[in-house]
């Protein structure tokens, strides 16, 4: 029965020497293949997750403006079309670039001939006739 125990304890060594070198082989497999899956990652153009959630919080920002807008102008439209149909549709404003030309132009006239004191007619003249 002795030499039965020696055999079985020289199996037990083996085998845990065995799962010990199996053991070290997966974590080494495991170390080497997390470095491969990590560089193979660094040269993909991936963005972090905080990255991700920021613009996810931007679009949606985004899209409730667009549709508030839409809102807007379906609005804007109806209350025009209203308007239109009652013959009061209001109108068109003077841009502001047309009025600031206009105020140049009037500026522009007084350094005629008559502001530099070649002859002709003043404002005042013309108006007058």
């Amino acid at each position: 029965m002795q030499s039965q125990n020696r055999l079985f304890d020289d199996l037990a060594r083996v085998a845990s020497g065995a799962l010990g070198v199996a053991s070290g082989m997966r974590s080494e497999v495991e170390g080497r293949l997390r470095e491969q899956f990590e560089r193979i990652m660094s040269q993909m153009d991936l963005v972090t997750r905080e990255e991700y959630e920021v613009v996810q919080a931007m679009a949606q920002r985004a899209r409730e403006e667009q549709e508030e807008l839409a809102e807007k102008v379906e609005k804007m439209e109806a209350r025009l079309a209203e308007l239109e149909k009652r013959g009061s549709a209001p109108k068109p404003r003077a841009k502001a670039a047309s009025r600031t030309s206009k105020t140049k132009s009037t500026s522009a006239g007084t350094k005629g001939p008559a502001a530099s004191g070649k002859g002709g007619k003043s404002g005042s003249d013309q108006a007058g006739t």
